[in-house]
């Protein structure tokens, strides 16, 4: 008899009312993973610049899809989900060709450099913390996606370090939950607790 288990999905959601563009994610990220310059795994992005009252800002990254773009495209098929929803890919596999990039809804997929077709070098994405497919918290795992801060039951570093709590990540439901609990308190106080795993 097979046990059927029930994985969360794990999501990222952004705070609009909460995020401030101070770009702490980003500086947390790039810290943490000893990104390389010119790679931004997540990027903080400011809607309606300049106009008094409808300026929001968003932090962005993977958004770690349920049926991911990226993957489909793919053709060396160097883009895997784990089951609790995470999207990770294989910089072995990946030719640099650029086919994630143009598929991407939320420009994740970075590239180390500038060129004609095919220079690109190998694609980098926000691991949402998870590592890649070498062995967890191996040396050669932290050098090609960074640290593995899921294995050690920690959130990744951007949400961790978000000074307004405007960054969630988790279970998609529990996040969902948040989100309702925010918008049916607004103005009414302090919207939750610090939350964490």
């Amino acid at each position: 008899m097979s046990k059927t288990v029930d994985f969360s999905k794990m999501k990222f959601y952004c705070d609009e009312n909460l995020c401030i563009d101070c770009n702490g994610c980003v500086v947390a990220c790039k810290e943490a993973h000893e990104v390389p310059v010119g790679v931004n795994r997540r990027k903080v992005i400011t809607v309606n610049e300049g106009v008094v009252g409808k300026e929001i800002s968003l932090s962005m990254a993977c958004m770690h899809c349920s049926d991911a773009p990226c993957q489909q495209v793919c053709p060396t098929d160097c883009f895997y989900i784990r089951a609790d929803g995470i999207v990770l890919h294989d910089k072995d596999k990946c030719i640099g060709c650029g086919y994630c990039l143009f598929a991407c809804p939320f420009g994740a997929p970075q590239f180390p450099r500038d060129g004609a077709f095919g220079t690109k070098g190998k694609m980098d994405k926000c691991t949402m913390c998870a590592g890649g497919p070498e062995e967890t918290n191996s040396p050669e795992e932290f050098h090609k996606y960074g640290q593995n801060r899921i294995s050690e039951g920690k959130v990744p570093m951007c949400a961790a370090m978000c000074s307004t709590k405007a960054l969630l990540v988790g279970d998609a439901d529990e996040v969902a939950l948040i989100k309702t609990y925010r918008a049916t308190t607004q103005g009414k106080g302090i919207a939750t607790d610090s939350y964490g795993w």
